[in-house]
């Protein structure tokens, strides 16, 4: 994790990663960070710029993607239902895997916990592969050091490129 990215017993820093390729994207992913901001138990801390990208998958429109950094007292698992809740809240519907969608919310790093259950997986399993998150989290968090590989964003990112 970057220096000034420490955890501690109350609070417990992740990177959440956001898309959106239906509707007013901009607005929903501006709006879905406000959401965030107002919540309770939530405290975004760094926030990236919005970035296009293409899209994997089916043909679709092109997505805008960005990452924040967030401190909370939620545990893995409630945040991923607190995440759920609000894409749903923006009318996400979970159709095809990789099919367009008004919002998308992934934990990519909760602290340096590395966990997998049926419904989660900690690291995010695809985050070192995609330069749409990537990208946006090296912007805000480039020495956040990813518990698997032990490399940090930056580093990943160079990787992919």
């Amino acid at each position: 994790m970057n220096s000034s990215i420490e955890p501690n017993k109350e609070k417990n820093y992740c990177a959440i990663a956001l898309g959106s390729n239906l509707g007013d994207s901009l607005s929903i992913l501006n709006d879905s960070v406000n959401r965030l901001v107002n919540s309770e138990g939530i405290e975004v801390i760094l926030r990236s710029t919005w970035h296009k990208t293409k899209p994997m998958g089916p043909p679709q429109p092109d997505y805008l993607n960005g990452c924040i950094v967030i401190k909370t007292s939620y545990s893995p698992q409630e945040l991923l239902m607190y995440l759920g809740s609000i894409e749903q809240e923006f009318g996400r519907e979970r159709k095809e895997r990789w099919g367009a969608r008004t919002l998308d919310l992934d934990i990519i790093f909760y602290n340096d916990v590395v966990m997998k259950t049926d419904k989660l997986e900690i690291p995010h399993p695809r985050m070192r592969e995609r330069l749409f998150v990537l990208i946006p989290l090296a912007e805000i968090a480039p020495q956040w050091i990813d518990p698997i590989t032990k490399l940090t964003v930056s580093q990943l990112l160079d990787l992919c490129l």
